[in-house]
């Protein structure tokens, strides 16, 4: 298998750890702080991350972590903000909006760097977001303070995938992904320190669960694949990918919730798999092909 199909695969598997994050996340955190939460996440990815890439960690040098830094600031702020739009909303219109990062990607791209996305990408992001509006609408759907913490940190999100782009044409990342969770540990926790409902040792088993999951899985597989294969693959087409997301976390919601699974979300995930395909195929590759 080709490294950039792998690639795919492995963060396809990662939308999953995302979509069920959702649902581990409302059931982790209950009443408890999202900063103490949001830190021992970070500090989870770190320290498992620093026993898997040792021979990188002691070969750190100043421009990795520089890197690092920067490409934690957008990461805390997205994961930060989306932390507190499921606090605050519901899930499904939560994954709605953090899903519209796959056209704020292209639009940022416009406006920084005067270029524009290949056609198939916009096309892919429409058919993606008519998919992820068929899941999430509703009859009470409305903007709330839960939505704009969520929408601001899709734009956090789609900066991070630009910078993580632009920085993956340039060097090999797995040098800075240490740092760049470390630096988010550092973050949260001096957001901790300030924070005066946080609790630091909960009793709650249902929150240290959750604590591993999103460490391990949402957090230090996912953005680590996602880095890696951003050498391969444009953050236009990993936006797409990542609006397997959501159909993920229904599924997860289904068994964990107790939510239902709808022909909504059949449509809208058979819309998202779609898009998945169009933003992939080389059309021109395939017409010529034909000729």
């Amino acid at each position: 298998m080709e490294k950039k199909n792998l690639l795919l695969l492995l963060l396809i598997l990662g939308t999953a750890f995302w979509g069920i994050s959702f649902s581990v996340t409302k059931l982790a955190m209950g009443s408890e702080s999202t900063t103490t939460f949001l830190f021992y996440r970070f500090l989870m990815a770190t320290l498992v991350l620093s026993i898997i890439f040792w021979k990188h960690l002691v070969k750190t040098d100043l421009v990795a972590i520089k890197t690092g830094a920067m490409l934690a600031i957008p990461l805390f702020l997205g994961i930060q903000l989306q932390t507190l739009g499921i606090q605050n909303t519901n899930a499904s219109q939560c994954a709605f909006i953090a899903g519209t990062s796959v056209v704020i990607v292209p639009l940022f791209k416009l406006m920084l760097y005067r270029k524009a996305a290949p056609f198939k990408i916009w096309i892919a992001a429409v058919v993606a977001l008519i998919g992820l509006f068929v899941i999430s609408i509703n009859g009470q759907l409305s903007i709330g303070t839960g939505d704009l913490y969520t929408i601001a940190g899709a734009f956090c999100f789609a900066a991070y995938l630009i910078l993580v782009e632009q920085q993956a044409s340039k060097k090999n990342l797995i040098p800075t992904i240490i740092p760049m969770f470390a630096t988010c540990a550092l973050l949260t926790f001096g957001l901790a320190l300030n924070d005066d409902q946080a609790n630091w040792f909960p009793e709650s088993n249902t929150f240290w669960i959750g604590i591993v999951f999103c460490g391990l899985f949402s957090t230090a597989y996912m953005y680590s694949i996602s880095n890696i294969a951003q050498r391969y693959i444009s953050a236009e087409r990993v936006a797409v990918i990542y609006l397997f997301e959501p159909v993920f976390g229904a599924i997860a919601a289904f068994f964990i919730l107790d939510e239902y699974l709808t022909w909504r979300l059949l449509l809208g995930g058979a819309l998202i798999f779609v898009a998945t395909l169009i933003s992939e195929v080389n059309f021109k590759k395939k017409s010529l092909q034909t000729l």
